[in-house]
């Protein structure tokens, strides 16, 4: 009998770490039918994707094949999410060439080992984080600082791609430099590579609005019409390549992929070199989150449309296994991506499985297809880039954030700023030193209300925004926000302010309905008040304080020595004091 409950015992964790063991034992024919299908569309959309991502981070092509297969498979083992995709993405890429181009020279061995040691660094901290139950630190980094670096990267990610397009030798960190590089050689530019780029660039964008519905006209089903739309840069990979071929347009300055290496990724493991790793650890560090906000935003809201859940934590899990899975396989850093995820959910996927197989289609692209990827134009890769990353910039966020915060408004443009002009690891680590100084700030100077009681009711409210009764000989704030360190002071301060000159004035009472801790600092700072509001021959009481609250305080002799009562109401409060 003792021993089913020590089974459970050993077996939960494993089915809290390894969702697969939970979703595997309920699988089915509707399950795998829907997985299949995702998988196909998915491959299909993922191998050209894959491989401009990898020309983005400054890698060899074949890198974003290996990032895409055993990452998968691990992410199926660990991740919550039912649809989404994990392999290379577009700001994760452009970080990877910010980071690793600090150490070494592209196209060197050195430069492919960092960015490996990078996906084993970037997996180690998310394994870490997730251990822990660390998702929560995610938070600090505020969506409108979030959606303001994404822009900026988009930017700055469409114009480095540029170089392709033209055909020329162009170079830079940032907005500035990539301009100013780009307008150097202009005069330099390959009109055949020119050619390919702005038609395959303008293929993309109209197959993103107009394949559809010509193919729906056509008498396709909207479903199947959409299925083969998103295939569209498959056809852009295809005609490129085969009129390079027979035009022979390599001969005449148009670059070309070249050679990829045919057959399965390799398994090695990353260089431990702790000068290299010292050096990329902050860089890792800035992936990591970015990786795993992006990615769990994503997954959150595809999960909603379904009523499902994921775990924040496991999601950390499940992106350290597939980074980690990255680094022995020759690949880069990786996380979830937007666009083939929707593209994941869209196509029925149901379960995890469906990352699996997508795997097995990579890889069987990188056993059979590599050879006919020769004489792909490398302006059709950066066509893709272009027009996958210009989706992502989204300026009406400057038009939200300034109609509703100003903060927020000045942190989106700070951050986008700041990204443009100095790159893009310096705009994130602003953007992630802005998200928790506007923290501080706003919660370091709260909301404070003086309230009183609506007629006729039980009810307290702003005096400033409603017609409350109140009386003289009482004073009832309320405070709108966790008290600690960093607003103690400012309560304070408030307190003091608005008690001294008041003669009428015998209570204060501080409703706490709001306040959902109290830490040590703001304990002594509410010391404080009362020995000085004793002094001042006045009483402080304290109304509506939560459990948990009250429960640590009770654990202290500030209750014992409160010069007024502890009320469990403010109704409750005012009544006593006018008894």
């Amino acid at each position: 009998m003792l021993m089913e409950p020590m089974r459970f015992h050993l077996i939960k964790p494993l089915l809290r770490h390894m969702p697969i063991l939970q979703w595997g034992r309920r699988y089915n024919r509707d399950a795998l039918e829907g997985d299949l299908l995702a998988a196909v569309i998915v491959t299909i959309m993922l191998i050209p994707q894959s491989l401009a991502y990898a020309l983005l981070a400054g890698l060899p092509a074949e890198m974003g094949l290996y990032a895409s297969i055993l990452p998968l498979v691990a992410y199926t083992i660990f991740g919550t999410s039912r649809a989404l995709a994990v392999g290379p993405v577009a700001v994760v890429s452009l970080m990877t060439a910010a980071a690793v181009g600090n150490l070494a020279l592209q196209g060197t061995a050195e430069y492919i080992a960092a960015a490996i040691a990078l996906a084993f660094l970037s997996g180690v901290i998310l394994l870490v984080m997730g251990i822990f139950r660390l998702g929560f630190l995610a938070n600090f980094l505020s969506h409108p600082v979030i959606a303001g670096f994404i822009t900026a990267s988009g930017i700055i990610i469409a114009t480095s791609q540029m170089k392709h397009i033209l055909g020329i030798d162009a170079s830079g960190h940032n907005l500035a430099e990539l301009i100013g590089s780009l307008v150097s050689q202009i005069g330099q530019t390959n009109l055949w590579t020119l050619i390919i780029g702005a038609s395959a660039t303008a293929f993309l964008f109209w197959v993103r609005t107009g394949l559809k519905p010509m193919l729906q006209s056509a008498g396709l089903s909207p479903r199947l019409a959409g299925n083969l739309a998103k295939a569209g840069p498959v056809g852009a990979v295809v005609i490129t390549t085969v009129l390079s071929w027979a035009l022979g347009l390599h001969e005449r300055g148009v670059a070309i992929v070249g050679d990829v290496p045919q057959g399965l990724p390799p398994l090695t493991l990353p260089r431990f070199d702790m000068d290299v790793w010292s050096s990329l650890f902050g860089s890792a560090l800035l992936i990591s989150i970015i990786g795993f906000v992006e990615s769990v935003s994503v997954a959150q809201t595809l999960a909603a449309k379904k009523r499902q859940r994921i775990t924040p934590d496991q999601e950390l899990i499940g992106l350290g296994a597939s980074n980690i899975a990255a680094s022995i396989s020759g690949g880069y850093p990786v996380t979830g991506g937007f666009a083939r995820s929707v593209v994941n959910f869209d196509a029925g996927a149901k379960t995890p499985a469906a990352g699996a197989f997508t795997a097995i289609g990579i890889a069987i692209a990188a056993l059979l297809l590599t050879p006919l990827l020769y004489f792909l134009p490398k302006a059709t890769l950066a066509a893709t880039i272009i027009v996958a990353v210009l989706s992502l910039v989204d300026f009406s966020i400057l038009r939200t954030t300034w109609g509703y915060s100003k903060t927020d408004f000045a942190a989106v443009t700070a951050t986008i700023l700041l990204t443009l002009g100095f790159g893009v690891e310096i705009g994130v680590s602003a953007g992630v030193i802005l998200s928790i100084f506007l923290f501080l700030y706003r919660t370091s100077r709260p909301h404070i209300a003086e309230v009183g009681l609506v007629p006729g009711t039980e009810h307290f409210r702003n005096i400033n925004r409603h017609k409350v009764e109140t009386r003289p000989d009482i004073l009832t704030i309320r405070v709108d926000e966790n008290l600690y360190f960093a607003n103690a002071r400012y309560l304070e301060d408030y307190i003091y302010d608005r008690v001294v000159g008041d003669d009428d004035l015998k209570h204060v009472v501080l409703m706490c309905s709001a306040v959902n801790t109290i830490d040590s600092s703001a304990l002594e700072s509410l010391e404080a008040i009362d020995h000085r509001l004793r002094d001042m021959g006045l009483m402080l009481h304290l109304s509506e304080i939560k459990g948990p609250v009250m429960d640590r305080l009770s654990r202290t002799h500030f209750l014992h020595d409160l010069s007024g009562k502890v009320f469990l109401s403010q109704y409750e409060a005012v009544k006593c004091l006018t008894s």
